[in-house]
C-alpha cells in the first residue's frame, strides 16, 4: 500500500478531481492549506525602498510587506494499491502541470497497516480501500 500526497494550484482542483475520476480513481481527500515553495519572493515589483511600514493595514499591504507570502494551495491525499502508484502519479501532473514554478509537488510514502474502523479488521494490500 501507499499514500500519494499531492500539492497543486487551487485553480486545478477540478481538472484533478475529473482526472482522478476518469482514471478509475474517486476516492481521495482533498484539503485546504497555505505554503510556499523555496523560491523567495519577489520584492523588486516594489522598488529599492525595504521600508514599507507606513503603508495602511490591508490584505494588499500585508502581501506586499511579508518577505515569504504563503499561497493558497490544495493537498489531495490517495492511499492504493503499489500497482496503481504510477497510474495516479501520471494522471496528477498531466492535469497539473503547467510548465512553470508553483505547479506542486507529489509524495509517495509506505503504508505499513491500515485498519477498518467499523470492525478493527487489518487490511490487507489486496483489499480495496
Amino acid at each position: 500500500m501507499k499514500e500519494i500526497i499531492a500539492i497543486v494550484r487551487l485553480s486545478k482542483v477540478n481538472t484533478t478531481k475529473k482526472a482522478l475520476e476518469k482514471a478509475g480513481f474517486p476516492a481521495f481527500s482533498c484539503r485546504k492549506v497555505m505554503g510556499r515553495g523555496k523560491r523567495a519572493a519577489d520584492d523588486g515589483f516594489y522598488g529599492d525602498s525595504k521600508d514599507l511600514s507606513g503603508l495602511p493595514l490591508t490584505l494588499a499591504s500585508e502581501h506586499i510587506t511579508e518577505a515569504f507570502r504563503l499561497i493558497p494551495k490544495r493537498v489531495f491525499t490517495l492511499i492504493l494499491k503499489d500497482q496503481d502508484v504510477e497510474t495516479v502519479v501520471k494522471t496528477i501532473i498531466r492535469s497539473n502541470s503547467t510548465s512553470n514554478p508553483g505547479d506542486g509537488k507529489i509524495f509517495v510514502l509506505p503504508i505499513l497497516k491500515a485498519y477498518r474502523i467499523r470492525d478493527g479488521k487489518e487490511q490487507q494490500d489486496s483489499e480495496t480501500y
